[in-house]
Formats: structure tokens, sequence, C-alpha cells
């Protein structure tokens, strides 16, 4: 996780506390932030954070939003909320050969992560993977 990312989820805490911060990506001028929230994510609590988060709308375009069907995964409890699930993992490194591993979520633990994918069922490090989503329509 990284540090604008902490910085952000203490500073919700006391603000929003029903609100998760699922992830955040800075690309370029650019700071999209994906939510969740128990009861739903709507265009009222994405104002409120951005409204929280004011100081960095003068550094940055705030982009505000729910995660979507392609919600990513970041945490090792949204891997085992979503079991059963398909998902697209990206590797941070591909010396096993593979860039991508695109399959069912069949196991998650503290440390890993589990995948039965085409050709095979893989367990792969939470800390080699550089970003997860989940697949739509399934």
């Amino acid at each position: 996780m990284s540090t604008l990312q902490t910085e952000i989820e203490d500073r919700l805490a006391g603000s929003e506390p029903g609100v998760e911060v699922l992830l955040v990506e800075q690309a370029g001028s650019t700071l999209r932030m994906f939510i969740d929230h128990p009861d739903g994510v709507t265009l009222a609590l994405c104002e409120r954070v951005s409204r929280h988060l004011s100081d960095y709308r003068e550094r940055f375009s705030l982009e505000v939003s729910s995660p979507g069907q392609d919600r990513p995964l970041t945490k090792p409890q949204h891997y085992s909320r979503f079991l059963g699930r398909r998902a697209r993992v990206r590797l941070r490194d591909a010396a096993a050969g593979h860039k991508y591993v695109t399959g069912e979520l069949v196991g998650a633990s503290e440390r890993d992560v589990t995948i039965a994918a085409g050709d095979g069922i893989l367990t792969i490090a939470y800390e080699q993977i550089a970003r997860s989503n989940l697949v739509p329509g399934d």
C-alpha cells in the first residue's frame, strides 16, 4: 500500500468511518481513488469524500468512484471475500512466464492467493502482485 493511500485512509477514518479505500492510483496530475462502503457507494458519498480531501485537489485532479464490476483486489480480505469469482492478476515479476494470470479465486491466506487458471492451480504471494481485479460478468 502506498504512503498516499495510507494518508487518505487515515484522514477518512475520522470523517467517513464506513468508507474503505480500495485503491489509490496516481497517473501524472490525476489521483484516482476507488472506495467502498457497506451501504454501497453513491454520488453523494463520492462528493463527501472529495470534499474531505480538498487539499489534494490543489495538487491533483481528483477522481473518486465506486469499484464497479471490475473491482480492484488489494488486501487479503478482498481475495477471501470473493472466493469462487474470476480475477485477473498482473504479476510484478514475469519470470515464471506469466505476466497476467486469469482464473477462479480458490484460496486466500494472509500471505498468498490461489487461482485455478487455464494451465493449473497457482499460488501467488501478495508481494508478487502488481495489480489485481475481478473479471466482470462472473
